[in-house]
């Protein structure tokens, strides 16, 4: 069991009411009384909880941080990103998850309601009124990657559009038209808006109908595995693929390789996100890069600066981050209309 205030009313000789006030500042003290109370307190190492705190309108020290999960290198980059910036503002992290669950969502805010100063929400599955929930609790917040109205809340959104439009005019420039695409999860506006892009690059190529090309999926290795089962299975064959994350272009790497189908020559892949491991995949993956850990710093670094605005001098931003095409070799130029997968496979 952890320090209590009784323990540091016992050993400073004090009553317990006597260090509440020295701690919170209440109350005038006597000057011997209270270094008695601060010395316990520094000799027992007792931190008030930051609950507590927060009911005596005391700042906790604490920024909440909810994520749809914390597996994987994308999260693992962004934490690190959040942690160093909490560090450089003197705050903690308190961090959940809701796997994309609204229960387990609703859950993690009230857990976190009262033991943080503000809030880091990244959450592509949240709808206007989930956000204004949020948004009326009285925690500052900072969302990332999150469907927001423009100029009610801090966020930092990466290009998600702007990402798949660019690797689809990539795919399309090498000569590929039958270009499948492997969704993201279904109600997360991050993956729609991949969808959007991946979309409107076809319809500037004229290829305004792609419901044959388009396949379901989720950020997962076993999702890019199980689609492409089924893209193999398409007629006529794709030439290229873009999975609905790096992730899920790991699966599809795998099941192309298990198959025997040659990658880039039979069909090209690519990803989205980034992570540091596509540059030593088989081939190295073509994919989007998102500032990761560089968009984790500013969100906290944001948060922390409105936590301890008093004035309310800082106002709330709204960005879309431009994000970075990488071409590596997993993708290069279609093979002529004659060919097929058959044909350039490597059984």
């Amino acid at each position: 069991m952890g320090i209590t205030i009784h323990d540091v009313a016992r050993r400073a000789g004090v009553s317990i009411s006597t260090v509440s006030r020295v701690l919170n500042d209440t109350t005038a003290v006597h000057e011997d009384k209270r270094r008695s109370v601060i010395e316990a307190a520094e000799a027992l190492g007792y931190s008030p909880n930051p609950a507590a705190r927060s009911l005596l309108g005391k700042k906790t020290g604490g920024i909440g941080v909810l994520l749809p999960h914390v597996g994987g290198e994308f999260f693992a980059e962004l934490l690190n990103g959040l942690d160093e910036a909490a560090h450089a503002s003197g705050h903690f992290l308190v961090i959940s998850t809701s796997y994309r669950h609204r229960d387990e969502f609703n859950a993690a805010i009230r857990a976190m309601d009262r033991r943080v100063d503000g809030l880091i929400v990244m959450a592509p599955e949240l709808d206007a009124e989930g956000v204004a929930s949020i948004l009326s609790s009285g925690n500052a917040v900072s969302f990332i990657n999150t469907l927001v109205e423009e100029g009610s809340a801090d966020v930092l959104n990466f290009d998600n559009f702007g990402g798949a439009l660019a690797l689809t005019q990539h795919l399309l420039g090498l000569g590929h038209r039958r270009i499948a695409l492997i969704k993201g999860p279904s109600g997360a506006w991050d993956a729609q808006e991949r969808v959007r892009g991946y979309r409107a690059a076809m319809a500037e190529e004229g290829i305004e109908d792609t419901a044959s090309l388009e396949f379901e999926g989720e950020y997962t290795s076993i999702a890019g595995y199980d689609a492409t089962g089924a893209i193999l299975e398409a007629v006529p064959q794709p030439t290229a693929i873009i999975a609905a994350n790096d992730d899920c272009a790991a699966g599809v790497l795998s099941a192309l390789s298990e198959a025997g189908v040659s990658v880039p020559h039979a069909v090209a892949v690519a990803g989205f996100d980034g992570i540091p491991s596509t540059q030593y995949t088989l081939p190295p993956l073509t994919t989007v890069r998102v500032p990761i850990g560089e968009i984790g710093y500013r969100a906290v670094s944001r948060l922390a600066a409105r936590i301890e605005d008093q004035e309310g001098e800082v106002a709330t931003q709204y960005e879309t981050v431009p994000v970075e095409l990488v071409v590596r070799k997993s993708t290069v130029a279609a093979l002529p209309d004659s060919a097929d997968l058959g044909a350039a496979s490597t059984g």
